[in-house]
């Protein structure tokens, strides 16, 4: 029993860091319609802003957070404006902007090697702890602070999208981004807040990871990853879509490698992929789309 609540723990706590980073993910995907992969390298720098200001410059840990989430809002507005817009000014392909983002990807990943080495780093808020039992498992204050800041942060996301006027503004330009740009939206200005929040939300989960576990510089690839497959596992047409979709491959990953080695939990999450791809391309609670015909 002891055994199958830790797992249970450890998939939630994954699926907590997961929809974080696919709700970010797919806040920018409705909208800019390509796979913003530089996603992960705000993830990345949102931990290694705050062992910068903290470990390095001494600031407070509560004001080197903040300051560091500022700068992950800022960074991913300025991927945006920098790289993104003028690409698609120009007319350019998915593809082209796919590419461009795995360069920016590259190029940060690198700049943090040169900064910091690739060695493991780690942020410390106090002594190692046993952590407190939990139905026979054992789980630390970090990880119930994960879950709960995750919950928090995704149904605020929800609630804004839903009820403010910015929130809806969004959603209309994902639904139709050129009967936005007729009906007199800013269109530009819509996808520097969606770049801001979804930015926001990937450093948050970022320093998140730092605080329970290590940090390197492709900390962020493999956590992206698993968020586009909660997307898509998902149904990429609701917020409480992907986070299902996040719960549901936390678990799996995680009682799927009960009594076998811990390697698997990759290839369990590309397994699902494939699954839902051929059998339920829509994702879990996504519709279906069916052709019209006149």
């Amino acid at each position: 029993m002891s055994l199958i609540a830790q797992l249970l723990i450890y998939g939630v706590l994954a699926a907590a860091i997961f929809s974080l980073v696919a709700v970010g993910f797919y806040l920018i995907f409705s909208i800019v319609r390509f796979f913003h992969f530089a996603h992960a390298a705000v993830f990345t720098c949102g931990a290694y802003s705050v062992f910068l200001l903290n470990a390095r410059c001494g600031l407070p840990l509560f004001f080197a957070i903040l300051v560091a989430v500022v700068l992950c809002s800022l960074l991913g507005c300025a991927m945006y404006l920098a790289v993104y817009r003028p690409l698609r000014r120009k007319g350019t392909s998915s593809l082209i902007l796919l590419l461009a983002s795995l360069g920016l990807y590259a190029v940060f990943q690198n700049l943090i090697s040169l900064a910091f080495g690739d060695d493991t780093k780690t942020i410390r808020t106090g002594a190692v702890t046993e952590g407190m039992n939990l139905l026979g498992a054992r789980i630390t204050s970090i990880q119930v602070t994960i879950v709960c800041f995750s919950i928090a942060l995704v149904v605020g996301v929800w609630i804004f999208l839903k009820r403010t006027k910015i929130g809806m503004v969004m959603r209309a330009v994902a639904d139709d981004l050129e009967l936005a740009r007729v009906s007199g939206i800013d269109s530009d200005r819509i996808i520097l807040w969606t770049f801001a929040i979804s930015s926001a939300l990937a450093g948050i989960a970022g320093i998140l990871v730092a605080f329970d576990t290590d940090m390197t510089p492709t900390m962020g690839l493999n956590v992206l990853l698993m968020g586009v497959v909660a997307v898509i596992i998902g149904g990429s047409g609701s917020i409480p879509g992907v986070a299902l979709g996040a719960l549901f491959l936390g678990l799996a990953q995680h009682l799927g490698v009960w009594g076998i080695s811990s390697q698997w939990q990759d290839a369990i999450a590309f397994i699902i992929l494939l699954a839902f791809l051929l059998v339920r391309p829509e994702g879990v609670l996504g519709k279906r789309v069916t052709k019209a015909t006149v």
